[in-house]
This record gives C-alpha cells, sequence and structure tokens, in this order.
C-alpha cells in the first residue's frame, strides 16, 4: 500500500469555495454528533447561520485548510478575542485522514501562525460527547481552566499558553 500524501495547509477566507464546503462538513458533522444521528442540510444550514464564522478572517482571525494533495480534508480556526489571546474553533478532519497525526498537525499549524500573529494563549471550548477531540487537546498541552464562555455547547475549557517565537515582543 503506498505511503499517504503528505498534508498541506492554506490559510483562506472562510467564503472562499473551499473554505465553505469543508465548513459545511465541519458543521454536519459536529450537529449529528449533537443529535447522535445524520444531520438534515436543514440543521447544518441554521448552525452555519447561528454561529457565522466571518470572524476567522482580517483581524478578527484565521481559518486554515487542511488539504491532502488537491482535496480539502480539514480545517481549524482560531478566533482573536483580545490582544495576545485566540479561541480554537471549527478544528475538523475528514475521516479519510483520521489517525494519520492529522489532528496534532493541524494544531501545531494553528499554534505556529498564532505566535507569528502575537497569540500568547490558545483557548477553546469542547463538548462532552467529543471524546476524541478532547483527548487530542489534552495530549497536546491544553490544560483545563475556569469557565470563560457560557455557551451550552461547552462542557470543557482548556488553554494553552504558546511559547513566542525568538526576538518577538
Amino acid at each position: 500500500m503506498p505511503s499517504p500524501r503528505p498534508l498541506t495547509f492554506e490559510i483562506v477566507d472562510p467564503h472562499s469555495e473551499d473554505g465553505a464546503r469543508v465548513l459545511v462538513q465541519y458543521y454536519t458533522d459536529i450537529v449529528g454528533r449533537y443529535w447522535g444521528r445524520a444531520a438534515t442540510p436543514a440543521e447544518t444550514e441554521n448552525a452555519m447561520l447561528d454561529e457565522p464564522s466571518d470572524h476567522l478572517r482580517g483581524d478578527g482571525g484565521f481559518l486554515v485548510l487542511v488539504r491532502d494533495g488537491a482535496d480539502a480534508v480539514g480545517c481549524g480556526g482560531v478566533r482573536i478575542v483580545e490582544q495576545h489571546v485566540g479561541e480554537l474553533t471549527r478544528i475538523y478532519l475528514d475521516p479519510v485522514v483520521r489517525g494519520r497525526g492529522a489532528g496534532r498537525a493541524l494544531l501545531s499549524e494553528l499554534e505556529a501562525i498564532s505566535i507569528r500573529r502575537g497569540i500568547r494563549t490558545l483557548r477553546l471550548t469542547v463538548r462532552q460527547d467529543l471524546v476524541e477531540a478532547h483527548g487530542l487537546y489534552r495530549r497536546s498541552g491544553y490544560e483545563p481552566v475556569e469557565a470563560f464562555s457560557t455557551s451550552p455547547y461547552a462542557d470543557h475549557f482548556l488553554a494553552k499558553e504558546l511559547e513566542p517565537l525568538e526576538g518577538a515582543p
């Protein structure tokens, strides 16, 4: 069996063709997991309207697309919440790349971009049913912190202090 292609990462606008397509996959997955069944197109659309991704561009943050060759197979974003603090969001990987170290690679890419943008702390919330994601975050150095959100979808609150680049303020 041939070796899998290396994954690549690209910052994209959430409204770009590939960005929008992978965000639909993210919402379909997250809504389906929440309900314990396949999400309907209407449920996915409603979730996207309730939680738009406009803040993941410009000064508000960024969205990274994961590619396997030319195929968009995942995404992850960082929303800037205050000076030097970002929040991980929209973390998704297609099942075809899970188990290849893709989650850890995506987190490393998001952290590296965050450091270059002056972010010193990354935080996130994770639902109780997202057991695999919670494990990945903990293995990647994210530690429990006090609640910073009242979202009904936030069961765990985690954060990680990032090491600034040499010579950075």
